[in-house]
């Protein structure tokens, strides 16, 4: 359930930057319509650097499944796991290279080994560690970003156009230049990656100690710690993501990007486990049955339905297709996302009424074990 609700924020997210320039190019748009200035602020503090962290809890927490699993079967876990890492990584690099170039894999497959280097260290080690992850990743944004409010040039209506157009005729163009683009975001990219590879590291550990502990398997023995994390966290996440949206879509310049970004690494865990913690609450209600039924097997095959988004999303906005990049406002990509949402929990329901995975995930679950996994048959939808 969990991962299902994280495929809709990634979603909203990734697609600002694969539909427009504005988001690429460091900023709103700047002269649409007021009610895309409201959609690209909303998605800025409701889902911006909320939903990565909630897929990397959950691979920190999906680490001691594989780790029980590795036990129950005494296999050695390190081959499993750098297989498993191998695969990611391979994927993630066709997709940064062909589809979009913000992948994550390939980030997760690197920090899984530092991951597995810290697998014994004591839960009271990794929480404390993730804490200074965290802080020290805000610290570095901080600073960077109050040199550049202090140093830099205000970034000029020229140099935007500039880079709006230059990135428009490359998205638009062949396929060629497509993945060219993709290339030079990606070693562009590779310092951010760096900044925040720290803060998913973070999230891995604290997933990694919440696995320990089967959080969620027994969701129910933790309710009243979710309850207190809903109270706690909403405010404080939402005053930190308004900030956020305020330096990055609001009324100041792109030099203040990094300066939001900081209180939002600092803030955003709050905000993101309150959402996780909120949905977990729900489950024992009607409602929240429902909405497991209508999340849990899009979650269930997550890399697929990840991949498919920015597949889908390159053959409408890139040369690989329609090449309708920046032919849309904000508010109609993000209705769009919506719908193309919708598709994906009911082609994941039904695929998985007749399979036990999705085919990506059969992939990686071949490649860890090292042989075709057994006849898995479908979950209940409607547990």
């Amino acid at each position: 359930m969990l991962r299902g609700f994280a495929l809709l924020g990634i979603l909203l997210v990734n697609a600002l930057y694969m539909a427009g320039p504005h988001a690429e190019a460091g900023g709103g748009s700047p002269h649409g319509p007021q009610a895309d200035a409201v959609a690209e602020w909303l998605v800025t503090a409701l889902f911006g650097a909320k939903f990565y962290l909630l897929f990397s809890f959950l691979f920190g927490y999906s680490f001691t499944l594989q780790r029980a699993a590795a036990e129950r079967t005494a296999s050695a876990l390190a081959p499993r796991h750098l297989r498993r890492l191998g695969c990611l990584f391979l994927l993630g690099l066709a997709h940064g290279v062909l589809l979009f170039p913000g992948d994550v894999l390939m980030v997760y497959a690197v920090l899984g080994l530092v991951l597995f280097a810290l697998r014994d260290v004591t839960s009271r080690t990794a929480l404390w560690t993730a804490a200074c992850l965290v802080v020290c990743t805000a610290a570095c944004l901080m600073v960077w970003g109050w040199f550049t409010v202090a140093y830099a040039e205000p970034v000029t209506t020229k140099a935007l156009t500039d880079a709006i157009e230059s990135a428009a005729s490359a998205r638009r163009g062949s396929p060629g230049s497509v993945v060219e683009s993709n290339v030079r975001w990606l070693r562009d990219a590779l310092g951010w990656n760096i900044v925040y590879g720290a803060d998913m590291l973070a999230a891995f550990l604290v997933g990694m100690v919440a696995g320990r502990r089967g959080m969620l398997a027994t969701p129910g023995r933790h309710r009243t710690r979710m309850t207190r994390v809903v109270v706690l966290g909403l405010p404080l996440g939402l005053v930190g993501s308004v900030f956020m949206a305020v330096c990055r879509n609001g009324p100041l310049d792109a030099r203040w990007y990094d300066v939001g970004s900081a209180v939002g690494v600092l803030t955003a865990p709050a905000l993101t486990a309150a959402y996780a913690a909120g949905l977990l609450l729900l489950l024992p209600t009607r409602p929240g049955r429902r909405i497991a039924a209508a999340l849990a097997p899009a979650g269930r095959m997550a890399l697929t339905n990840y991949l498919g988004q920015s597949l889908v999303m390159a053959l409408f906005f890139t040369g690989y297709g329609l090449a309708r990049y920046g032919r849309y406002g904000s508010a109609t990509v993000l209705t769009g996302c919506f719908v193309l949402y919708a598709a994906q929990l009911a082609l994941s329901r039904r695929l998985l009424r007749r399979a036990g995975y999705g085919p990506v995930e059969w992939l990686l679950r071949t490649v860890t074990a090292a042989r075709r996994p057994r006849a898995d048959p479908a979950l209940p939808v409607n547990p």
